[in-house]
């Protein structure tokens, strides 16, 4: 057991990803002994440096402890797929994603069992109720991992049933689960979309997710209450011009189960 950090979409910011890596004690040397860290995805796109922030987490990829998740923004450069980005990544930096994919260092899913023994799934944007269901219904957040990991082909859905590379906030990602009859059977750790505007600290979503929900506004975390269940939502938002304070979300004594 140690510390197990995540961090939000970076979106091409180096200077905000350096400053939480330091904030987690990360050196040049590299990452505390006692430190695994989970990146949600989205690394490119957005900001002023794109090429930088894959500079700075190729740093990091090798070491054992360091465990990157795809988001939308990395999968679109994948083969096959189509670039909807309209500043596409120099040829290097794609060739340098699909490298990561291709190896496996570029993955879809990690889960993490705390201290008190709860399970929690952690993906770019959450796996909706709809693709809970599509895997067989895993009753465990390691083995909706594992299946993710293994099914490929469910990371590319969008609308309605959106894969967790896509799913929104509040309508696709929290309401259904919230109508879910049955037991929900683990948290959630995602990033991609928030239920707030942490800019002017506003609302995106419908009262019944507000009302079970907690912002931690200088983090930039959102935690809503889904049937007995906490899902976190570690988005900073951080645009074109980053956010001037957010901090990765830190669990004490915790491990990942998959990696």
């Amino acid at each position: 057991m140690g510390k197990v950090a995540i961090i939000g979409d970076v979106g091409g910011h180096p200077d905000q990803l350096r400053r939480a890596l330091t904030w987690l004690g990360v050196t040049e040397e590299g990452l505390p002994p006692d430190l695994t860290v989970i990146q949600v995805g989205d690394l490119v796109d957005r900001g002023p440096d794109s090429a930088r922030v894959l500079d700075i987490v190729a740093n990091l990829l090798d070491e054992r402890h360091w465990i990157q998740l795809a988001g939308n923004h990395e999968t679109q450069y994948l083969p096959g797929e189509n670039v909807f980005w309209r500043e596409p990544l120099a040829d290097d930096d794609v060739t340098r994603l699909r490298e990561w994919w291709a190896d496996g260092r570029l993955r879809v899913a990690e889960a993490v069992r705390t201290a008190e023994g709860e399970e929690l799934l952690v993906t770019h944007a959450g796996l909706t109720l709809a693709s809970w269901q599509r895997l067989g219904e895993p009753t465990s957040a390691t083995e909706a991992a594992e299946l993710l990991n293994e099914r490929p082909d469910l990371i590319w859905e969008m609308g309605e049933g959106a894969g967790p590379l896509w799913a929104e906030s509040g309508a696709a990602l929290h309401e259904p689960w919230m109508g879910y009859r049955g037991i929900v059977p683990f948290g959630q750790i995602h990033g991609h979309s928030t239920v707030v505007r942490f800019a002017d600290r506003t609302w995106r979503c419908t009262g019944r997710v507000r009302q079970r929900a907690a912002v931690d506004w200088h983090a930039r975390h959102v935690r809503v209450r889904v049937g007995g269940r906490v899902f976190i939502g570690v988005d900073p938002g951080h645009g074109r011009t980053g956010a001037a304070e957010w901090r990765p979300l830190v669990l004490a004594d915790a491990r990942v189960t998959v990696h």
